[in-house]
């Protein structure tokens, strides 16, 4: 394939807004021996994305600056190295570091064949590009971080968010007991539809005195928590001891304060995390795919 075709690519030149982004043409770029060049068919859209874009995401852009964590497509082409994939293999592309240059909005892509993954046979493109981001992110706490055992009590705040669904459905699928945070009251039957085992309206109900009674007093193995803000001193109240707290948003714009003295009397874990990671990692990174590749193609995600 001729290095020298122009690919319509979205990029963006400064911060903004969606009007920001342009549609440029850059040259298709040669491929490596272990690359895969992919016909993109739909790009998926997260929030991260939008902050890269706004310039408020923990990876800054360098511009002019690709983006888009996560697209699927068909195979058009494939380096000499690589053997597991072949010419019109329908495929996801996995979220990867370097957004600027490696944001997949565009035409085509070149991706290092490790963030390549077959799309699972019952999953439509759509699906097969909205899927990656929201379940490594989960993944990664709750299985390699936390892990998760059946009959651990796992608290997941923001649960109606795509990050909040795939962590239900990974608790579930580990045993586990999904208990739920949303805002209010309007979406707890979707999220208990969705797998949640109790939900909670902070806007409406206490936290900590709903998680007691939920739990009794010291039974909170882990929690994932896409908030922050003062809400932690709470959580941190309700975990069990040597329990971990795993931080991996921020939506809350109050600050969020460190539960010294009761991380000390329960010994406590509380860390920040992104998906990222798992990704850094092989190991980690390998069976993250096998785990979502499995759930996704047998229905449990």
């Amino acid at each position: 394939m001729s290095s020298r075709k122009l690919i319509r690519t979205v990029r963006f030149h400064e911060l903004g807004g969606p009007e920001v982004l342009t549609i440029d043409s850059l040259a298709s770029p040669s491929l490596q021996a272990n690359d895969v060049r992919i016909a993109v068919k739909v790009v998926g859209l997260n929030r991260a994305d939008a902050m890269f874009r706004r310039g408020s995401y923990i990876e800054k852009a360098d511009f002019p600056s690709r983006i888009g964590y996560e697209a699927s497509g068909i195979v058009i082409e494939v380096g000499e190295e690589v053997n597991h994939l072949r010419l019109g293999d329908e495929v996801c592309i996995v979220p990867q570091m370097g957004l600027s240059q490696n944001g997949c909005y565009a035409e085509e892509v070149v991706v290092p064949n490790e963030y390549v993954a077959l799309k699972p046979a019952g999953l439509t493109f759509a699906e097969g590009a909205a899927a990656w981001m929201q379940y490594l992110t989960a993944y990664g706490a709750l299985v390699e971080i936390a892990n998760v055992q059946k009959g651990d009590a796992v608290l997941i705040t923001a649960s109606s968010s795509s990050v909040g669904l795939a962590a239900i459905q990974i608790v579930n699928a580990l045993g586990g007991i999904p208990i739920a945070t949303t805002l209010t009251g309007a979406k707890k039957a979707a999220v208990l539809k969705a797998g949640a085992a109790h939900v909670i309206a902070t806007q409406e109900e206490p936290l900590l005195d709903s998680l007691r009674g939920i739990l009794g007093a010291n039974n909170l193995k882990v929690a994932f928590d896409a908030v922050g803000g003062p809400q932690i001193a709470e959580i941190a109240e309700a975990m069990s001891p040597e329990g971990t707290i795993i931080v991996h948003g921020a939506l809350s714009p109050e600050v969020t304060p460190f539960p010294l003295k009761i991380a000390l009397r329960k010994s406590l874990t509380v860390r920040g995390y992104v998906f990222t990671e798992v990704i850094k990692d092989i190991e980690r990174f390998r069976r993250a795919k096998q785990f979502i590749h499995s759930g996704l193609s047998e229905g449990t995600l």
